[in-house]
């Protein structure tokens, strides 16, 4: 069993051998594959076209085209459900503590001071590694505590470089 949020809409999916019950009804329909991103689904005398456009495992969401709509699911197997009942869901995990180096190098640009507020993906620091520029970005939104490092400081792996 598995929940599916579309539009802030959510479906309890539940599939068995040759059948998937929706909310606790059973869905009938003919499916066909058209390529290996594309479906043909025929539900109630209605035809449909799907097209699979991208799936982002990490937050667990899929995009698909239906006929020029473009839609995001959003997936929950159910040990994201018993985590969420718990109490124990992944925003809450997920929260951005500080930034670690890599590995050891040496600082050649820090692009963010205490109190910068940042989101993920943004560049915070410039790490050289092996005659290589490696940009580090932060791995999720936050605002900056401490920079605990310093223009052209020499750093190990798994030094804090930055504390939010």
């Amino acid at each position: 069993m598995f929940t599916v949020t579309i539009q802030n809409k959510s479906y309890s999916v539940e599939k068995a051998e040759d059948t998937i019950q929706v909310n606790g009804k059973t869905i009938n329909w003919d499916l066909q594959w058209v390529s290996d991103r594309k479906i043909h689904l025929i539900y109630e005398n209605k035809s449909l076209e799907a097209e699979l456009i991208s799936i982002d495992k990490e937050s667990k969401s899929v995009q698909i085209r239906f006929g020029d709509k473009v839609s995001t699911l959003q997936l929950k197997d159910r040990f994201d459900i018993l985590l969420e009942q718990m109490g124990m869901n992944n925003t809450a995990s997920n929260a951005l503590k500080e930034i670690k180096a890599p590995m050891p190098g040496l600082i050649l640009d820090l692009k963010v001071q205490p109190g910068d507020e940042v989101a993920k993906g943004d560049v915070v620091l410039i790490l050289e590694a092996m005659k290589m520029e490696n940009i580090i970005k932060a791995p999720g939104d936050g605002i900056v505590k401490a920079v605990k490092v310093s223009l052209n400081q020499s750093v190990e792996k798994n030094q804090v470089l930055i504390q939010f």
